[in-house]
Order: C-alpha cells, then sequence, then structure tokens
C-alpha cells in the first residue's frame, strides 16, 4: 500500500533542530486509535515535528505487549498522516534493548530489518544493561556496550540509505554506580564523553545520548497508591553532560517525562541540551480516562484483567498501583475491542490527546519548527 507521508529522515532532522533550544516531543503511543491524530493535529496547529515511536518491549515481532507490529504501527501513523495531511513526523525504534548479546543481538537485527522496511527512521540502541561492575576504568566498566551498540549501528548504516540516514539515539547509565548524594544510578560527565568519544572512533555518529539523571518510566505512586509528581530529575548534572556533549554534536534525549510537571519543563527544563523528551505512559493514562467515561464497560474488563493477573503473580500493593504499573499489558487482551471504539470515543481520544499535546509543545519550545526543516 502506497502512503501520501512518510516519516522524514532522522539525522539530517535532528541536525537541523540542533540549534533551536526546543524539545522535540516523542510519543510512545501503546495506544494508537484517536491518539496518534490528536497529537498530529496538535503538531499542524503549532507546525511542529512530532516523533512516534515504540520501545522493543512495547511492539516486536511479535506485538509486544501493545500487539502492535513495527508494520501495524507504521501503518497506523501513516494513515493518521493523510487523514491529517501532516507530513512531519519521525518513525523511531525506541529502547532496542540488549541484556544478553547472544540471544537479543540477531533477534533485534530481524526486528530492525522490518523497522526499516516499515520506513522507520530513526533508532534507539540500549545496550546500557551491559555496564561491567568490575571494569577498573570508564572504559572498561563500558566496553561491552561500546561493543554491541558499535555492532548494532553499522547494521542499520548498511541497510538504509546513506544519502537520507536514520536519526541514531544511544544510551548510558541505565545500569552502574550509584550517585553517593541521591543513591541512583546517575550517569556522569566521564560516562557519557568516554562513551560517545569511543563510539566515534568506531565511525559511529550518534545524534542522540540518553542518560540515567534521576528519571523513572511510568507512573509514580505514594504507598497508598496516589500518583505523584516526578521531581527527581537531576537537572545540574544534566546540565553538565550536555555541555560535555557539546563538542562531539550529541544532545541529551531525556527519557521518562510523564509525571513530571509541564510548568518545570517549561521554566526549568535545559532545551539548549536536551533535544529529544520522551513521553509515553502519558498517553495511556488519557486512553483509560477516556474510556473510564466513554465505554465504562469495557475498561471494567480492562481493570479486573489487569487487577486478576497481577495478583495472580504475587503483587500486593494497593490496586491503583496494580492498575498503573500493569495495565499497559492489556492492551494486547483488550486489542480488538479498544480498536473497534465507536466514532464518539473516537473523537474523545482524538480531543484529549490534541490538548495535551499542544501542552506539551509549548512546554518544550517546539512549537515553529518546521520551518527550520525546510
Amino acid at each position: 500500500m502506497g502512503y501520501k507521508h512518510e516519516a522524514i529522515p532522522g539525522f539530517n532532522a535532528y541536525k537541523k533542530l540542533k540549534k533551536s533550544n526546543s524539545i522535540i516531543l516523542a510519543a510512545n503511543t501503546r495506544i494508537n486509535i484517536g491518539i496518534i491524530e490528536g497529537i498530529l493535529e496538535a503538531a499542524k496547529k503549532v507546525n511542529t515535528i512530532v516523533i512516534f515511536e515504540l520501545a522493543k518491549s512495547e511492539s516486536d515481532l511479535e506485538g509486544g505487549y501493545t500487539g502492535l507490529t513495527p508494520k501495524t504501527f507504521s501503518h497506523n501513523v501513516k494513515v493518521a498522516a493523510e487523514k491529517v495531511n501532516w507530513p512531519w513526523f519521525i518513525l523511531h525504534g525506541d529502547h532496542l534493548t540488549i541484556k544478553n548479546p547472544e540471544k537479543d543481538v540477531p533477534y533485534i537485527k530481524n526486528l530492525l530489518k522490518q523497522q526499516i522496511q516499515s520506513g522507520y527512521t530513526s533508532f534507539a540502541i540500549d545496550a546500557s544493561f551491559l555496564f561491567d561492575t568490575s571494569g577498573k576504568t570508564t572504559i572498561e566498566e563500558l566496553k561491552k556496550n561500546i561493543e554491541v551498540t558499535t555492532e548494532i549501528a553499522k547494521y542499520i548504516k548498511d541497510n538504509t540509505d546513506s544519502s537520507n540516514p536514520p536519526g541514531l539515539e544511544v544510551e548510558v547509565g541505565e545500569i552502574g554506580k550509584k550517585d553517593k548524594n541521591s543513591g541512583l544510578v546517575i550517569t556522569t560527565i566521564d560516562e557519557a564523553t568516554t562513551y560517545i568519544e569511543q563510539l566515534n572512533k568506531n565511525e559511529i555518529f550518534p545524534n542522540l545520548l540518553a542518560i540515567a539523571n534521576g528519571s523513572t518510566h511510568g507512573n509514580i505512586y505514594d504507598e497508598s497508591g496516589k500518583m505523584i509528581e516526578q521531581v527527581s530529575i537531576d537537572i545540574p548534572r544534566t546540565i553538565e553532560i550536555g555541555k560535555a556533549l557539546q563538542k562531539y554534536d550529541v544532545k541529551i534525549a531525556q527519557h521518562g517525562i510523564t509525571g513530571t510537571p509541564l510548568e518545570l519543563i517549561a521554566s526549568r527544563f535545559p532545551k539548549e541540551v536536551i533535544q529529544k523528551g520522551n513521553v509515553g505512559t502519558y498517553w495511556m493514562n488519557i486512553a483509560w480516562d477516556v474510556l473510564k467515561v466513554f465505554q465504562p464497560e469495557l475498561f471494567k474488563n480492562i481493570t479486573e484483567w489487569t487487577l486478576s493477573e497481577a495478583k495472580n503473580r504475587g503483587e500486593t500493593k494497593p490496586d491503583a498501583i496494580l492498575f498503573g504499573n500493569n495495565s499497559k499489558y492489556a492492551i494486547k487482551k483488550f486489542f480488538s475491542e479498544i480498536y473497534a471504539v465507536d466514532e464518539e470515543t473516537q473523537e474523545a481520544l482524538k480531543a484529549n490527546a490534541y490538548s495535551e499535546a499542544l501542552k506539551f509543545f509549548r512546554a518544550f519550545s517546539s512549537t515553529n519548527l518546521v520551518k527550520l526543516l525546510k
């Protein structure tokens, strides 16, 4: 099937926007119906670009936990882009995670093959789990990450158009040494610069580096099950790393933004060093809020199944936490029902995604970016 709009190549887009001091919204839309269209409508309204992405756990060759393969996700994005008539989007393979290289590398190459065939134009290699705590130097600690990232990046280069190269994001810091002050794993300046320097020596030149800076993926709750804001991102360290990366022509990809107050992002996020902002769970939460009102029976079934599955696994936290942390697994289970909701529900999904995306674009200072891409 031919599409009116294809995703734009990531590498040159990131380069052109590098000096814009804005964060590009990267939306992990686990539920596509209504949500993608709403985000694209908002992007069109403010004349900007948006990244649509799913991680390997969310979308793989078997559909991940969303029920979406790269082929179906790509199709859904392109159909929505045609409906909205907005061509300014990037398709990104997020978190291509490698924990066991022997098993994971061959699988990821097959996954990449389908992503490339489906028109993906940007990729995130995540070998950050391969941190060697026994290493005596930073290079020794990062050696396996560097080797595996290089292998995957070369596979991408060999299988994509060199005249329009895809964007490349890499990651350091998921696993590592804990910061003495915060008790969290926080990427050091030395780790970030050593990692990029070694990749450059291997002729791998990423646009973006994801670091560990105190953010958390997903929803965050207090002990009673009440959702709380995320204010743990180490902004001073992020700025230090960002400035140290400037000589390598690399900016930061900020992961785990769900729960971070938008006013904090608007006023304090260092947009001069962060170029990409991942927002995932937020869009799923919006979908649940809509289904709760427009499809109460379906939402009841999703809730009951989620809680039952979690409790059967021995989880004992309050129901609100169990639902918030595990409802993503219900998307595949109730895939047919979710994607068969009526027009009214779809409009509500679209309207909610539209209004929330407008707020993100404003907080990210990412309006009117298209003029820089032409």
